[in-house]
């Protein structure tokens, strides 16, 4: 990988800093940054989980109101600096990252408006998919990168295969509602729809059961097809996976969208094309 260039003076090299520090990781003080950062959120969700223990919200409550607060200005802050570092903020904040660094933070301050919904910064933990990079583990990076291509070559083909399941759903759901009737608990068309497809995918909650000799086979056989249902999608993920290309990819970010998986020896970005 390519040494960083020195910080250029005035405001444009305290953003190349800024983008060092937070959005790379090759220098001891970005490293510092991100495992500092990955080790406040995994305090931030463990609080949120005592905070939902009635014990120990009666006892601690004021103190992990306060830490919430504390950990949500903390990643405010870090969110503003990462738009600010980099030339196309709305790239950003629009990739995946972005998206989960927002919805961590928007819970919060939902709460005052909607007590409980602070539960929901538990998505913060989707941040620390950012320890692979940290730690240079840049062959984890690579091999999501290398399912996220076999899931969309696969995706006309498990189209076309929910298609085919939610036409088997409406067909058999119906037969069921014509069977059974209101009396086996079948009061409505979603209703068995519901038991459908909890029948076809071999889930079988029981809220809802066939009384009939005739809905009892109806049932057996959407059992049986569930079974040989679930293997399709498998197959066709693993066939995908089989013929995908392997690439070597580097952990660097790009300093105008932020977007990161790029090749080695790359010298711009593959999305933006800003100079790497």
């Amino acid at each position: 990988m390519k040494k960083p260039e020195p910080p250029r003076p005035g405001a444009a090299g305290t953003r190349q800093r800024l983008h060092e520090i937070i959005f790379e990781a090759d220098t001891p003080a970005g490293k510092l940054f991100d495992v500092a950062l990955i080790l406040s959120i995994l305090l931030s969700v463990l609080v949120v989980m005592l905070d939902s223990v009635n014990s120990l919200n009666a006892r601690f409550g004021e103190i992990f109101y306060l830490l919430e607060w504390i950990f949500t200005l903390l990643f405010s802050i870090e969110y503003l600096l990462r738009l600010s570092c980099i030339s196309r903020p709305t790239a950003y904040a629009t990739s995946f990252f972005g998206v989960v660094d927002l919805l961590s933070i928007v819970p919060t301050y939902l709460s005052l408006f909607l007590p409980g919904s602070q539960y929901l910064i538990s998505i913060r933990i989707l941040r620390i998919l950012r320890v692979f990079r940290v730690l240079k583990l840049a062959q984890y990076v690579g091999e999501a990168e290398h399912l996220l291509r076999a899931l969309r070559a696969s995706q006309r083909k498990i189209t076309v295969f929910l298609f085919a399941v939610t036409t088997l759903v409406i067909i058999f759901g119906s037969l069921i509602y014509l069977v059974e009737g209101e009396e086996a608990g079948f009061t409505n068309l979603f209703e068995a729809y519901y038991y459908a497809i909890v029948t076809l995918s071999t889930v079988g909650y029981g809220d809802l059961t066939p009384v009939t000799p005739f809905g009892k086979v109806l049932s057996s056989i959407i059992m049986v097809l569930g079974y040989g249902i679930i293997a399709v999608p498998t197959g066709i993920v693993s066939v995908e996976l089989a013929h995908a290309r392997k690439l070597e990819i580097s952990t660097q970010a790009c300093p105008a969208c932020a977007a990161e998986g790029h090749d080695p020896d790359a010298g711009f970005c593959k999305h933006c094309g800003t100079k790497l």
